[in-house]
């Protein structure tokens, strides 16, 4: 530097890392400052940037930086740890090419901006430096502008009048100067302990919407606004407002006040940001010169193309972009740069005011030190941040979401550049507006879809266990990676794990054992998804506990197959989980519960997409139990109707058949039954009731024991029949007609059967000869159930070895497809091809015949009785 004094000196390393970059311009941005060389801190910024990115990026070695101050100057080294490099001195004649090219670009920099620059080797390292001079100035002063003609001067009355009001933490006004009097014609008794907006004319400061309560609230402000005055007019003023707090840590906010065409009396000089694009158009769309063109077409491309602009405008180390709720309550992070991105996208804070919550997101706010005010911005807790400014975006006058960039080094930031990003943000509010509500518009077409979809689903089963399947696939991984659903059986019963799915199947068993280790969440049946920190504590823990033993047991390695498991499960399980409780009937039947993976969030449209679903699984499966408990009622109420068991009738043989219509029906309309009477003499019976279903069950359950009672009482057929006829009778309205076959069996010595059967309105029964020759076994009669008087009598009939009969219900008889009916007829042909088969045989291949008939299901209740006398064997 010649013969120039060194007056001090900075000196700083800096890794070989892309990050390093950010912190240089940081260092020689934040040393220059503090020595009063404002005037070429620009330049010098963009000079060390470039330098640094060679050194640290190219040429791959940390990079030493060195500042040196003069009376008249500044010179900046920059040293690299690798001398070989061609560097392209300006004098070698070289091509530099584009001016766009990485290469050569930091020297062809310096060659523009710098009064002198060079570049020295040593053995070890190379040095790259510049030197900046400082503009002449008066001395003492640290910023001057242009000298101006007088006529081109601010014009101002005869003497400049500043007002001096001192506002109160309450927004009262606590001192007024005699200016102030002066300016707007009221005296400090008259407007002492009034509320300053009682005085304020606001018109809203273009760009930012701030109000005057908010904007007393701020660090600092500046801006214009009206005072009325004493005779009602209003004063346009610029005022300048600076918060400050007493020697007993009560706030206070100064306004120092002028005339508005006097604002340059206040006014703070607005450093014009160097653009590249000075020269073009100025007609440019304000949207494209901050944005580019063309703009990204989805909401995430313009949300991340826009915090890394406004990085970059600011020259901060982070950058991130918040968006409101419908209900402007809370802001969820979308966007960041320079942040743990994975950890925070999707996170929501709420907009009141307090401790973690984002109180500064509806204006302007500027934060020198986030440590004197920890929480103030929750999104930059833990992330080193120290210096912050936020700015909302408004459309029409509603909050929309909130801008911020943050540095490293405290006190980076002032009003300024707060202004310059509220400018930003004004551009960019409108499209990001139009881009978020594109993008809900499609999300709520999709989870319209899904919702539907979903509906079906759910009401298309009334299973249990299916019902809770489809529950959690329709959740993985539309709505979240993994799920769990909890059920409760009543209200004393604790919440039971029921089903786990995960979207990669070899973590579900891994998932499931984590989750029945700790207590499930409360049942409460505040509507909404609350968070749950229990599994992933628990997954964390887990995960600690096992690294800790493989490295006691000294063998990554060798790690077996239960650590990889948990340490998978652990990182599947380590995100948020949400849960939503399953309300159906004023009742909490469950809990459904969603994950994410470690470090993820859940956005607020799909914990509503999930709220609505829950509602329509919590109904689904409570429809599903009840039907199962009444299908269970049902069942049990059924099989106390079938008979238990054929009894072992000597030298007969029988088989029953019985199908009852209708699902879950076990019992119908048709009934048999076969049972002992008395010694040597067996019952049997086969019936059917008008109807089907648990009406026509609880006839067949009065029929058959009624049979077994009366028979068993000593009397015969007819009299069975005509008691039972009276018992159907006094049932009154419910009383059904009956049609019944009934008859008593009595085997005898010489291989035969003796039958006496009654046929009250019933299909006849058939008797099969071993000629195969078919006829009917019994004359029809009155059915009972219909008139009082019934004069009934039986029939005899004897059963030969080798005989078959066949006794069926007309569910058999009536067997239809479309016009044709299987009928008497066809039940005897089908009989007749039967000859020599057991009555196992005989009642099967009737069946079979019945089924085949038609291609739909059969409609009515069917049963089948056959009994055969075998013959004697051969000899």
């Amino acid at each position: 530097m010649g013969s120039a004094v060194i007056t001090a000196r900075a000196a700083a390393t800096f890794d070989p890392v892309g990050r390093s970059v950010a912190t240089a311009r940081a260092f020689v941005r934040d040393t220059l400052q503090g020595w009063g060389y404002t005037d070429v801190v620009d330049d010098a910024v963009v000079l060390t940037s470039e330098l640094v990115t060679n050194a640290v990026v190219h040429a791959g070695t940390a990079a030493d930086v060195l500042c040196l101050r003069t009376e008249d100057g500044v010179r900046v080294e920059v040293s690299d740890h690798y001398p070989e490099r061609e560097v392209p001195l300006q004098s070698s004649g070289l091509d530099y090419g584009s001016p766009d090219r990485e290469s050569g670009r930091g020297l062809l920099l310096c060659a523009a901006l710098a009064a002198r620059w060079g570049v020295e080797y040593t053995p070890t390292r190379k040095h790259v430096w510049f030197q900046l001079d400082l503009p002449e100035r008066p001395v003492g002063i640290r910023s001057a502008g242009p000298l101006l003609p007088t006529a081109l001067l601010p014009v101002t009355d005869e003497r400049v009048r500043v007002a001096v009001v001192q506002i109160d933490g309450s927004g009262s006004i606590s001192a007024w100067n005699d200016d102030a009097a002066f300016l707007f014609g009221h005296t400090a008794e008259q407007v002492t302990g009034k509320q300053l907006t009682d005085f304020a004319a606001w018109p809203h400061t273009p760009g930012t919407n701030t109000g005057i309560a908010d904007a007393l609230q701020l660090s600092r402000w500046e801006g214009s606004y009206g005072i009325r005055g004493s005779d009602g007019r209003v004063i346009p003023v610029y005022a300048s407002h600076l918060r400050v707090r007493d020697t007993e840590g009560e706030p206070s906010t100064v306004c120092l006040l002028v005339r508005d065409y006097e604002r340059a009396v206040l006014q703070s000089p607005v450093r014009a940001p160097v653009s590249d694009t000075a020269h073009e158009n100025r007609a440019a769309d304000p949207f494209e010169v901050f944005i580019g063109s063309p703009a990204p077409d989805d909401l995430d491309g313009l949300l991340q193309r826009t915090v890394e602009r406004a990085r970059d405008m600011l020259d901060a180390d982070a950058a991130f972009l918040l968006l409101a709720t419908d209900d402007e309550t809370e802001l969820e992070v979308r966007a960041t740069t320079g942040l743990p991105s994975a950890r925070q996208r999707f996170a929501r804070v709420p907009v009141e005011a307090g401790t973690g919550r984002y109180g500064s997101a509806r204006m302007p706010a500027v934060h020198e030190d986030l440590t004197a005010v920890p929480g103030a911005v929750p999104l930059l807790g833990d992330t080193g941040m120290r210096s912050v400014v936020t700015v909302p975006l408004k459309v029409e006058g509603r909050l929309t979401g909130s801008l911020g960039v943050a540095a490293e080094a405290a006190g980076r930031y002032s009003n300024e550049e707060a202004l310059r990003l509220q400018f930003a943000a004004d551009r960019i509010a409108l499209a990001v507006e139009s881009a978020r509500l594109g993008e809900l518009e499609r999300l709520r077409r999709g989870s319209l879809s899904f919702l539907v979809e979903a509906s079906d689903l759910l009401a298309g089963t009334l299973d249990r266990d299916q019902t809770l399947a489809l529950m959690a696939q329709m959740t993985v991984p539309t709505l979240a990676t993994w799920c769990a659903v909890y059920t409760i059986a009543d209200q004393a019963s604790e919440p039971y794990l029921s089903y786990v799915l995960h979207e990669d199947e070899d973590l579900i068993d891994g998932l499931k054992a984590l989750l029945s280790k700790i207590d499930p969440p409360e049942p409460v049946p505040t509507p909404g998804a609350r968070v749950w920190a229990a599994p992933s504590e628990a997954a964390h823990r887990a995960a600690l506990s096992t690294s800790m033993r493989s490295l006691d047991h000294d063998a990554p390695l060798s790690m077996g197959m239960a650590t990889r498991t948990t340490l998978a499960t652990a990182s599947a399980v380590g995100g948020e989980t949400v849960v939503l409780p399953l309300v159906a009937r004023n009742r909490v039947i469950g809990m459904l519960t969603l994950g994410k993976p470690s470090d993820d969030h859940f956005r607020q449209e799909i914990l509503e997409l999930a709220e609505d679903l829950s509602r329509r699984a919590a109904l689904a499966l409570d429809n599903a139990r009840l039907y199962s408990e009444r299908m269970a009622i049902s069942q049990s109420l059924q099989r106390s109707l079938l008979p238990p068991g054929l009894p072992d009738v000597p030298n007969v043989e029988i088989e029953v058949i019985y199908r009852a219509a209708g699902e879950g029906n076990e019992v119908g309309g048709d009934f048999y039954d076969v049972f002992p009477i008395r010694d040597g003499a067996y019952g049997f019976a086969i019936g059917d009731v008008c109807g089907t279903g648990p009406e026509a069950a609880a006839v067949t359950g009065l029929a058959r024991h009624a049979l077994r009672l009366l028979a068993r009482e000593g009397f015969g057929g007819p009299a069975v029949l005509e008691r039972l006829n009276a018992a159907i009778l006094d049932e009154g309205a419910r009383s059904r007609f009956l049609t019944l076959l009934y008859g008593e069996l009595w085997p005898q010595e010489d291989g035969s059967a003796l039958l006496k059967v009654v046929c009250a309105g019933h299909p006849l029964p058939l008797r099969l000869r071993q000629d195969g020759s078919v006829e009917a076994a019994a004359e029809p009669q009155a059915l009972l159930g219909v008139i009082e008087d019934l004069e009934l009598y039986e029939q005899e009939v004897t059963l030969d070895p080798g005989d078959v009969l066949l006794c069926v219900t007309d569910g058999v008889t009536e067997r239809r497809e479309g016009a044709r009916m299987l009928g008497d007829d066809g039940l005897a042909d089908v009989l007749a091809t039967c000859t020599g088969l057991t009555a196992g045989a005989v009642a099967a291949r009737i069946l079979r015949a019945v089924e085949r008939f038609a291609a739909e299901p059969a409609s009515d209740d069917m049963a089948i009785l056959a009994m055969r006398v075998p013959e004697p064997p051969l000899v």
